[in-house]
């Protein structure tokens, strides 16, 4: 029995141990469902507003990194379905662009832990973090 509660004192240890920076916009309802799935699981977040404090086209870059930037691109914005991104997809550097100028064509939220990104409120992933 001990040693039961010792292993689970050491998982809540873990969890609360984690970190994840979060970038979002804090009237987005995804925002708002991710952000309380990851506090009520440890994690402790570090908020930016990607409203208040844009991303520039270098932080995007870095953040895409490897990435298809398509995935980055939030397809419900109006822009996105206005310029039929679906079937015409814009350069990556066409993208970042877009993105600097208009954040809510940034899926999200963008989550940031130990080197990796989940984009939207994708509970598995979250998990793997």
């Amino acid at each position: 029995m001990l040693k039961k509660k010792k292993a689970a004192k050491a998982a809540a240890k873990k969890r609360s141990a984690r970190t994840a920076q979060f970038l979002q916009k804090p009237t987005c309802t995804t925002c708002r469902k991710a952000r309380a799935y990851m506090e009520d699981r440890g994690f402790a977040l570090h908020f930016r507003n990607l409203d208040a404090e844009r991303l520039t086209a270098d932080e995007l870059g870095e953040l895409i990194g490897d990435r298809d930037h398509r995935e980055f691109l939030n397809t419900r914005n109006e822009l996105y379905r206005q310029k039929n991104m679906k079937e015409n997809p814009p350069s990556r550097a066409d993208a970042i662009r877009m993105m600097v100028n208009e954040p809510n064509l940034i899926r999200r939220p963008v989550i940031v832990a130990g080197g990796r990104i989940v984009l939207g409120f994708d509970q598995e992933k979250i998990d793997r973090l």
